[in-house]
Formats: C-alpha cells, sequence, structure tokens
C-alpha cells in the first residue's frame, strides 16, 4: 500500500511530462523535500503515447520562448542527467498552400528571429529540394527551423521518472489527488487517497484530467482532453531521415517525422466532441490519408506498421496555464496551476520551469506568465488572449 510523508515542503500532482519536470526543478532549487502525487504510474497518459514533435517555431511569443527553453533542454539533458529523451535536431519545415498563408508566415517569421529563433523563408524549389519524399510542385514556400526536434516519448518517461528518483523527489504512485486543504486564503495542505501532506506549496498539473484535479481543489480550469490519432508505416527507401525532414501542414492539423524507417504522422479531429478517447477512428484516418498521400505519396504505398490514439490536453486559446489556482475566494497562496494545452513534449520542460519558478519565487525568466494565468478566462471559459495560431486542430468547444 502507498503511504504519503506527513509534510513536504511542496507538492506536484501528475507525473506526466508537465509534473514530473516541474518535481525536477523544484528538487533542484534546493527548496528541501518534494512530494510527486500520480493517480496511476508515471507517464501512463498521454506522455508515453505522444509524436514526440518539439518546435521552436511557435505563433505567439509566448510558445517561442517556452519552445526554444524545451528545445535546448533536450539537447542537453544528455549532458545534465546522463540520460536523454531521444533528442534528434531533425529540422521542421511549415508549408504554405495560399498567398494568405505566405504572409502570415513571413510576419511569423519577423517575430520569431526577434525572439532569436534561428528560422528562415524557404522559397518553393527550396522547400521540394530539402523534402525529397514530399510531391513536388505543391507549396508557395515554407518557413524553416533546422534546430527544431523530435524525441522519443516512451524514453522521454523513462528520463523523467530517472530525473525524479535522482534527485531524491518522494514518489506517491497510485495515489489519487483528492483536495487542498486551505486554511485564510493559504494552502496548508494536500489530502490524497494515502493520507494527507501539509504543505505550504502545490502545483496542480493533469494534462486531459486537469479540469477535473482543478473541481477536487476548488478551482475552475478550463481544459479538456481530446482524442489525438498517430500512425507508422512500414519502411521504405524514400523515408531515409535525410530525405524526411519533420513538416506540419497547419491547415489540415497533419505532421510527420521519421520513425524507424517509415513515417510517423499525426491528426486530430476538430469535429469531434471533446473527452477522454483512446479508441483509433478508422473513418477519420481515411479522410486525413488521402490528405497525406497527396503530400507524401509513398505513403499511399505501404501498409502500417502501428496505429493509436490517445487522449491529449487542450486549453480554448490553445495556449499554456501557469499562474495561481484560483478559488472560490479568490487565489490561493502557495498553490499554482501548469499546463501546456496540448504541447506537452514541445513545450513541457519549459512549462514545468516556469512553474516551479513561480512556486519557488513568484517569478520566472523562462516566459511572461502575466496573461497565461487562470484570471484571462471569463466565466464560461473564454479566453481575452488570441488564440495560437499554428495549433493542432482542437474542438472548438469544452464540456
Amino acid at each position: 500500500m502507498t503511504t504519503v510523508p506527513r509534510r513536504a515542503d511542496a507538492v506536484v500532482v501528475g507525473g506526466g511530462t508537465i509534473g514530473a519536470w516541474t518535481a525536477w526543478h523544484l528538487a533542484r532549487s534546493r527548496i528541501g523535500d518534494v512530494v510527486l502525487v500520480e493517480r496511476d504510474t508515471l507517464g501512463q497518459g498521454a506522455s508515453s503515447r505522444a509524436a514526440g514533435m518539439v518546435r521552436a517555431q511557435g505563433g505567439t511569443e509566448a510558445a517561442v520562448r517556452l519552445g526554444l527553453f524545451s528545445r535546448d533542454f533536450y539537447a542537453g539533458q544528455q549532458e545534465l542527467l546522463g540520460i536523454d529523451s531521444g533528442f534528434v535536431a531533425q529540422g521542421y519545415f511549415m508549408p504554405c498552400f495560399s498567398d494568405a498563408e505566405v504572409v502570415q508566415a513571413h510576419q511569423r517569421i519577423a517575430m520569431q528571429h526577434a525572439l532569436g529563433l534561428d528560422v528562415r523563408w524557404v522559397g518553393p524549389d527550396e522547400t521540394d529540394e530539402l523534402n525529397p519524399a514530399m510531391a513536388p510542385g505543391q507549396t508557395r514556400g515554407s518557413s524553416y527551423a533546422p534546430g527544431d526536434e523530435y524525441i522519443d516519448p516512451p524514453r522521454n518517461v523513462l528520463a523523467y521518472t530517472a530525473a525524479v528518483l535522482g534527485a531524491g523527489v518522494r514518489l506517491c504512485e497510485r495515489t489519487a489527488f483528492t483536495g487542498l486543504r486551505v486554511e485564510h486564503g493559504q494552502v496548508t495542505g494536500v489530502r490524497t487517497s494515502a493520507g494527507d501532506v501539509a504543505t505550504s506549496r502545490v502545483v496542480l498539473t493533469g494534462g486531459p484530467t486537469l479540469a477535473a484535479v482543478g473541481a477536487a481543489a476548488g478551482v475552475r480550469i478550463p481544459a479538456d482532453g481530446a482524442r489525438h490519432q498517430v500512425v507508422v508505416t512500414e519502411a521504405h527507401p524514400d523515408f531515409a531521415p535525410e530525405r524526411l525532414p519533420m513538416v506540419f501542414d497547419v491547415a489540415s492539423g497533419i505532421y510527420w517525422r521519421p520513425c524507424e524507417g517509415g513515417v510517423l504522422w499525426g491528426m486530430s479531429n476538430p469535429e469531434e466532441q471533446p473527452g477522454e478517447a483512446t479508441e483509433f477512428d478508422a473513418a477519420y484516418f481515411e479522410i486525413m490519408r488521402a490528405r497525406m498521400t497527396t503530400l507524401v505519396p509513398t505513403t499511399g504505398k505501404v501498409g502500417l506498421r502501428k496505429t493509436w490514439a490517445a487522449t491529449i490536453d487542450f486549453t480554448p486559446d490553445h495556449l499554456p496555464i501557469l499562474g495561481p489556482a484560483i478559488g472560490a475566494d479568490g487565489p490561493i497562496g502557495g498553490a499554482f496551476v501548469a499546463a501546456a494545452g496540448g504541447h506537452g513534449m514541445m513545450w513541457g520542460p519549459g512549462v514545468a520551469k516556469a512553474a516551479a519558478d513561480l512556486a519557488v519565487s513568484g517569478r520566472t525568466d523562462v516566459v511572461d506568465v502575466t496573461d497565461l494565468g487562470l484570471d484571462r478566462f471569463d466565466a464560461h471559459g473564454r479566453s481575452r488572449l488570441a488564440p495560437d495560431p499554428i495549433a493542432l486542430p482542437f474542438p472548438e468547444s469544452m464540456r
């Protein structure tokens, strides 16, 4: 039977990419004893079933800063921890198929340049030259970041498990979070299925289940889950890594990268109702397969080696949540919310570092969190911020 310590200097709820790396960052800050509470086992949610795409080519300043931090973190992980998350700097193209998309791409590149991202415009001929697996003559050019990467999700789970244990984090698996203890507007403890833990610092994470975590804490968090599907094709010489940089077709929401001699590609259906779903939707896959075959013709000539679906989280504006937990009586001192809005692998280390910083000192240099808190949402969950324009196509509504 799992036991929890009677007290801790900080408690993190949720053992996915955000929660685990937050616990590790907290332990490195030397604030004292850190406890990580997970209702199942580490990585049992979307973390082990993600696609592993990591790009700093975000559509907002926050997205770029979080992407840059996370990309650099993964690149330096081996030296820092002695274990990596399977980092491969493959380069990432975001092709344009209309004049409007070209204008948007140039505006985005200017913003990204100002933030220090190595990204450039690539014309249609060079796009074809650098993407031999794609059908030629389709695009009007692309934005391209050579340092964007992918990681291996199961290895990422292994890496953060080793990291938190090596840092001395007390791991409490198969332990459900059931609520907060709050006195005079200040958190004083965490309630779990294995008993209470006295603490003055709590970070709430949870991915697709974050709204339920928030409800248990008396905090309304506009976050939900949606089905995301990934397939891996059979191997083919056309899919050699040097012929297959990473690509994101924003209009259709399809992205792809090399994987074990084949192509890994993923998709989401924005017309679906939100909620947890792990069954593979073959009908929607066939619709998207037609588009993928147009873009990368050889994918229509080979079979599939793997298919899976996972529930990933999203927020109404597709942006992260980083800030104080807000209960019925206002902000709860010492309690914070951290969510990546469907970008757990892409932004995970950056969101985690920012959350740990907030818990320790109330501020962070990773990203400007002024507008990223729960206070940006109205009573109906509508955000005052414009959504990230190059996110996956998540459902338009929430439950």
